[in-house]
């Protein structure tokens, strides 16, 4: 280096490489590409820097190899996988986390909000900032690879992890992908955007085939992976399913067509975990990685170099890929620089800011909230989430934090001294103990022991005395669950495939640590016969049983009814427990929490609703409450930014990025299923580009609260719409002013119609562009969207490109996809 050049670092080069790149309006900017992906002349496929090339020439065919699959880590931090490096020519170790919502490995890390808590504050800006904590802290917790963010889209509302994404829209979402890559990346933490593609559920996620021509397949689920891809993404993961017939993980359309020769991705692409099925057609189709072990690419990809079915020169393709992004992150010759100590402070702020901004008012009747007067100091609290902080999601977006406050300890200390706060549980999670006389001698169902290197067996007998539906509940402590069966009938087995690794974040633990699983059964009054074997294993078990019965549940409502009716106001927290591996069978909230709200709310019109749920909820109950809150699953911080909103210590800022539907007949994946979840393996994307608020809008369907739907505890005027044309894109100008008499935030949208000229599919209504916004009381704005290029334009297939959509097109502005105020007609030329 020339002495008179001062030193940079690698991860400081990283930061000024993304603020390059990055757009300072990205909600309604297009897709920048930076210099190392403007052409696909350029990826590393052939030659790359002569530090890389100078390795791949000096590598052993099973050291190459050994780079391509991931293997056990002899550390064991704890995260989701390895690959060894090669010491002799000072290649790292790479370590691989799952990080969603915050690193998940072994060591607690900051819990931030569900990606889609994040996406619902309309806001790049704060999506940077949560990459840049899970940057940092990947780095700081011996992390290299971050396996994340996810963009697929909601399409439908059961999928099992909408929690970990963005929402419906591909434009919010490909803005929202695109700045949380660049935090990450600044801090010097690979991302890898995932799952490549269409991706949009989990049920039979291992090999359903989805069908999807390549116009719906690019303006909806592909532009965020495109956003991604220009914003520098280091690594691509390569889903489970199919599409259009082939896996994911072994698609040349996919992994090259698309992806390297259009794009012009530079980095490498890994499998999803377990999702490879063969070794030459996958690393020919352009796979590089196959995590977590070597099945095809380890012995089996050696053989077929040696028996000339894959050219060594494939396999000095992927480690070029891998170990170019390394070299550009500063891995190989370490100018990446030491790792950096944890913030946890700072990821605990940044953390409550998000929780805060994005919070969604969905419902305020007569300014129930906020809570002031008072409704404001005699509160009943109900719930079982007010009383056991809902940190996070089930699965890979599962964190250890490094604390968690619970709403209720929020609510009294915000509330102050003198204040009346009371608690029910109201829906009963973990089961109330069974009456020792019901139960034949030898077992204590509320803390049976086992000794180490022990088993425990039992054969007696449990007395019902009340028929019909129980809720058996088990508590245990050692890693092998205790064999439970009730007149032959196995209670607690072993879930299939990933289910019993990835359970929720919530309702598969005990308030005191231990593990838990549920059973309903309906049983018939009388003597039953119960047999349990366990086993201590290497330190020990406790276990304990315990069950629900319409007789406790009636008595858990009776007493939240007593709380409310003694109390100015209600706050019920309601949960809905979603995870990795499984989808939801409805939208309606699990267990009895519909009927538990309808009664407190007949108790007491003063209710709040908190959702603490992953997705789109329905609500019978809707009518009866004062206010409904969405806070999703809202990280560590959760406890403390629910009650700034109750209070009116901030304003809700978050507004929806998914359509709720008024139940499960009305959405776009409903009483069609081939649409979802598919038939005999095939599932069909017939709704083609109209994905959530847009198959609404051309279907004429009513939903529960429309896409970009949400509440301020002020109110907002637009006027003065102006449109004309800009670098082949529209620029929108409109004033907001804030009528109300405090300060509040408002996020503004810009829709369009479709083009006239078009012989092609087109929304009906499509966002454009947004602004999120803060106003004081009486402040007036002139705001200017500008919508991009890529915004008018579709996908023609015939073309295999974009093609503008130009004539004269709507332009619509307002407060949701439901709530558009603002209307003009603009030409758009070409």
């Amino acid at each position: 280096m020339p002495a008179n050049r001062p030193h940079i670092s690698r991860r400081s080069t990283l930061r000024l490489f993304g603020s390059a790149v990055a757009v300072a309006t990205a909600a309604t900017a297009g897709l920048t590409v930076p210099a190392h992906a403007a052409s696909a002349a350029r990826r590393p496929d052939r030659t790359a820097g002569p530090r890389v090339e100078s390795l791949i020439s000096r590598l052993t065919l099973d050291e190459k190899i050994s780079l391509l699959h991931g293997a056990e880590d002899p550390r064991g931090l704890g995260q989701a996988g390895y690959i060894p490096g090669v010491a002799r020519l000072g290649i790292p170790e790479l370590r691989l986390a799952d990080g969603p919502a915050g690193v998940r490995v072994k060591a607690p890390a900051t819990a931030l909000p569900a990606p889609v808590l994040l996406a619902s504050t309309f806001d790049p800006s704060l999506a940077r900032a949560y990459g840049k904590v899970i940057g940092r802290e990947g780095r700081a917790l011996g992390q290299d690879v971050l396996l994340s963010p996810m963009c697929n889209l909601i399409r439908t509302p059961y999928a099992g992890r909408n929690f970990e994404t963005f929402g419906e829209d591909p434009l919010l979402t490909a803005d929202m992908v695109a700045e949380e890559i660049r935090g990450i990346q600044g801090e010097g933490l690979v991302a890898t955007v995932k799952h490549f593609a269409m991706n949009n559920q989990e049920k039979d996620r291992d090999n359903i085939n989805v069908i999807a021509d390549e116009q719906t397949m690019h303006e909806t689920e592909l532009r965020a992976f495109e956003a991604a891809i220009a914003a520098g993404a280091g690594s691509v993961m390569g889903s489970y399913n199919r599409v259009n017939g082939t896996f994911a993980c072994e698609s040349k359309e996919l992994l090259t067509d698309i992806l390297r020769d259009r794009w012009g991705f530079d980095g490498w692409v890994m499998t999803d975990w377990f999702a490879a099925h063969s070794t030459v057609e996958a690393i020919t189709a352009g796979l590089d990685m196959e995590m977590p072990g070597g099945i095809y690419f380890g012995d089996a990809l050696k053989k077929a170099v040696q028996d000339g079915s894959v050219p060594e020169a494939a396999v000095d393709r992927s480690v070029r890929r891998l170990l170019s992004v390394m070299d550009r992150f500063g891995l190989i010759d370490g100018s990446i620089g030491r790792r950096p100590a944890r913030d946890a402070a700072a990821g605990a702020r940044t953390a409550l800011e998000i929780a805060k901004a994005g919070a969604t008012l969905l419902r305020n009747r007569r300014g129930t909230l906020p809570l002031q007067g008072h409704a404001a100091r005699s509160i009943a609290v109900i719930g079982p989430t007010g009383k056991q902080p809902f940190v996070s999601g089930g699965g890979s977006a599962h964190v250890i934090p490094d604390h968690a406050d619970t709403p209720l300890d929020a609510i009294r200390a915000r509330a102050g001294r003198g204040a009346q706060i009371s608690y029910a549980m109201g829906e009963d999670l973990y089961g109330k103990a069974i009456p020792a006389g019901d139960l034949g001698p030898g077992f204590d169902s509320e803390g049976q022991g086992v000794a180490p290197g022990e088993t425990w067996e039992y054969d007696g007998t449990l007395d019902v005395r009340e028929a019909g539906e129980w809720t058996f509940v088990i508590h245990y402590s050692g890693l092998e669950r205790p064999t439970v069966h009730l007149d032959g009938v196995e209670l607690f087995p072993l879930a299939p495939g990933v289910g019993e690794y990835f359970s929720g974040g919530l309702i598969n633990a005990a308030p005191d640590g231990l593990s838990v699983r549920r059973k309903n059964l309906d049983v018939a009054e009388g003597e039953r016969r119960l047999t349990i074997t366990a086993k201590g294993g290497d330190k020990g078990q406790t276990f304990r049983i315990r069950r629900v019965t319409a007789a406790t549940r009636a008595q858990d409502v009776a007493e939240a009814v007593r709380a409310a009716r003694r109390a100015d106001s209600v706050v019920l927290f309601a949960y809905e427990d979603a995870t990795e591996g499984q989808d939801r069978t409805t939208i309606a909230l699990p267990g009895h929490q519909d009927a538990l709200i309808k009664a407190v709310a007949a108790a007491n019109p003063h209710t709040t609703v908190v959702l603490n749920t992953s997705s789109a909820t329905s609500m019978p109950w809707l009518g009866r409450t004062g206010a409904v809150l969405q806070m999703y699953y809202p990280g560590q911080e959760g406890a403390a930014a629910t009650t700034a909103v109750l209070f009116g210590d901030c304003d809700p800022g978050g507004r929806l990025t998914q359509t709720f539907p008024l139940d499960d007949a009305t959405h776009p994946t409903a009483g069609d299923p081939v649409r979802y979840p598919g038939v005999n393996g095939r599932q069909e994307y017939t709704e083609g580009v109209h994905v959530g608020y847009r198959w609404y809008a051309a279907e004429g369907k009513r939903s529960l609260f429309p896409f970009g739907h949400g509440l301020s505890y002020t109110s907002f005027h637009y006027s003065d719409l102006q449109v004309r044309q800009e670098d082949g894109g529209l620029e929108v100008s409109f004033t907001v002013r804030n009528n109300g008499r405090r300060s509040g935030v408002d996020v503004a949208q810009v829709y369009v119609g479709p083009s006239p000229e078009l012989r092609l599919e087109q929304a009906e209504l499509a966002l454009a562009g947004y602004r999120r916004l803060t106003l004081k009381a009486g402040e007036r704005r002139r705001v200017t969207v500008k919508v991009a290029r890529r915004s008018l334009s579709s996908w023609d297939g015939r073309r295999h490109d974009w093609v503008l959509g130009t004539g004269r097109r709507a332009v619509q502005v307002g407060a949701s996809a439901g709530d558009l105020r603002l209307r003009a007609v603009a030409k758009v030329g070409r």
